[in-house]
Formats: C-alpha cells, sequence, structure tokens
C-alpha cells in the first residue's frame, strides 16, 4: 500500500504482507511446481521500497540463500518490475495494483497487512495558515500519482465537498515533491513514510493524514510466472518474511537500530515513522478484495483509470492460512 506501509522517509514506503504459495486454491489450482518435473526451482527476485518489512528481512539478511533484491522508489515503479519480469513479487500500497491492472500488468495479490492510517498525510507549512483541507482550493497539491496517496486525495476532496478541479495537482515522485514543498513551489504535499516522518521538520504541519477517510493498506504482489514456476521459494520467503515482521512488531527499539542504517536515515526519524505504520500482516479476503474493488470503482469514476478494473480477480486466497 500504503502500508516497515528515504530518504527514508524519502525512500522508505510502505507496510507489509506475507502468504505462501504452493498450496492449492478453493478451486482446486496450485502452482506446478517446479520440483515436481525434478527442476530445481531459481532464486527468488523481490522488489522492495526502502521502508516496512521488506527492508526488515533484508537488514537482518533472514532471506534464503541466492534471494536477490531490487530498489524502487515507488509501488508503480514496481508494478513495472513486475511488468518487465524483472522480479517475481514485491509490496505496494493500495493504488499501485489498481492502475497497474488498468494498464493490462499481471500479476494476483496474496497478502496485505492491517491498515495504516497514520502512515500518510497531507503537509503544509505552518506559516501559511492552512486549517483544513478546504484551504487548499485553488492550490498547487504534490503526489506522487498511481501511489497510495492518490486514493488519500479521492477520499479527501469527497470529504470535503470539493472535486479534483478545485485544487491544482502536481504529480510529482518523492524525490522531486521534497525540494518543491522545501521552496514552496507547491502549497502542500500528500505523502507516505518514510518521507512523511523524513519532511517533519519545524514549521511543517500534518494538515490531516488518513483516518476515517482511507486505510492504507499494504498489499503483496506476486506474478503468475513466480506462482508456478517457484512455490516452494515463494511459500519459504513469505514464511520469514512475517516471523520477521512479527519480531520487528515485538522488538521496536532494535528494529530501529537495523533499520535506521539500512534506510540511511536517523533514529529518531525511523522510530517515528516505524511507531505509526509498522503494521503485522494479515490475510487477503474476499472482504478485502471488495474494498480494492471499491477503490479501484472511485478511480474509475473520476476517469483517473482509463477502463473499469476487475481488481477482485487478482486476489488469490491460497496462502491465507500462514496470514491468520
Amino acid at each position: 500500500m500504503r502500508r516497515l506501509t528515504a530518504v527514508l522517509a524519502g525512500a522508505l514506503l510502505l507496510l507489509g504482507t506475507s502468504l505462501v504459495a504452493g498450496c492449492a486454491d478453493k478451486s482446486g489450482k496450485s502452482g506446478e511446481s517446479a520440483g515436481a518435473s525434478g527442476a530445481a526451482e531459481e532464486p527468488l527476485r523481490v522488489g522492495y521500497q526502502r521502508f516496512g518489512g521488506l527492508s526488515l528481512v533484508k537488514a537482518r539478511k533472514a532471506e534464503a540463500a541466492g534471494t536477490t533484491w531490487k530498489l524502487f522508489e515507488s509501488g508503480p515503479a514496481l508494478t513495472e518490475g513486475i511488468k518487465a519480469g524483472a522480479i517475481d513479487i514485491g509490496q505496494v500500497g493500495e493504488a499501485p495494483p489498481i492502475f497497474a491492472a488498468a494498464g493490462k500488468i499481471d500479476f494476483k495479490i496474496i497478502g496485505t497487512s492491517a491498515p495504516v492510517p497514520k502512515g500518510e498525510a497531507v503537509l503544509v507549512k505552518a506559516s501559511k495558515g492552512y486549517t483544513s483541507f478546504k484551504d487548499l482550493r485553488g492550490k498547487k497539491v504534490a503526489l506522487n500519482k498511481g501511489s497510495n496517496v492518490n486514493w488519500l486525495l479521492v477520499r479527501l476532496l469527497e470529504a470535503n465537498g470539493m472535486t479534483i478541479k478545485d485544487i491544482d495537482v502536481q504529480y510529482l515522485k518523492p524525490a522531486d515533491a521534497r525540494p518543491a514543498f522545501d521552496n514552496d513551489q507547491v502549497d502542500a504535499w500528500i505523502i507516505w513514510d518514510p518521507y512523511f516522518a523524513l519532511a517533519e521538520l519545524p514549521g511543517v504541519k500534518v494538515l490531516v493524514d488518513a483516518t476515517g477517510l482511507a486505510n492504507n493498506r499494504e498489499y503483496l504482489l506476486v506474478s503468475p510466472q513466480a506462482l508456478k514456476s517457484k512455490p516452494g521459494k515463494i511459500r519459504e520467503f513469505l514464511k520469514t518474511y512475517r516471523q520477521v515482521t512479527d519480531w520487528g512488531i515485538a522488538n521496536p527499539d532494535e528494529r530501529v537500530k537495523i533499520l535506521a542504517p539500512e534506510l540511511g536515515i536517523p533514529e529518531d526519524v525511523a522510530r517515528r515513522a516505524l511507531e505509526r505504520s509498522a503494521q503485522p500482516l494479515a490475510a487477503i479476503t474476499p472482504e478485502i478484495g471488495a474494498e480494492l474493488q471499491q477503490i479501484s470503482d472511485g478511480f474509475t469514476e473520476l476517469q483517473l483509470i482509463p477502463v473499469k478494473v476487475d481488481i477482485k480477480a487478482r486476489v488469490d486466497e491460497q496462502f491465507s492460512d500462514l496470514l491468520r
């Protein structure tokens, strides 16, 4: 999502999900195991953002030997990695799967996280005197298109009786949005942790976070090819992912000391982001699929995606037993 959910805050992102592959789903399907044909499974290729459970797995070197890692700045970039066949599995916020599906990228959603509403927010300069989102009418608002904050913007507009035409949207990646915000080239920045925590400097105000508006879950995406050819590796990785995530939640001080250097950010910034954004993994369910479908339909109605997407059909519950 989204979603431990960069420069940490600037590059950390989102929260984690764990599931297992290789089990048969309710329709009786199961990935054809490479082991069944006697061939060894290739190492797993993991896409991650500098934050959350996956970063912790990497920092603790808990993954199986041979696992490779590829860093992405945002969820949309990670889904492009799946499309290109560069990674097998990765974690994103709630909007990237929908934009990816609208772009005909093939993937399955195999896990999620508990909600992380405090992990994304609208930041403004305190000196500008804004007291509510309505004060941003006619103002420049920066956000990363297709990321979890895109849905937060939709919900904020609805809650305040506004439309997207009431603000001047600036679609900027975090690396571009931060200097634009710092230099007053935009009036507000809708952003997620850890970029959120990194930007919380004197004079910066949290105008509103996603509480009561968006769950900001994280979602674990996997390529259908990997489900078929690497079920054992996926299952092994997801078990480790859950164990490491649970360990981090139970040991917050140790988690900060491990993650801060991995993310390249100060410990106090890492601690602030993790305290509000680190949530346990959760099983994917039909109800969560319906939640995603509501988000997708909202994007369609606003013409933010060109076609109606059946995102529920991307939900794969075959590993949910590991997350309950």
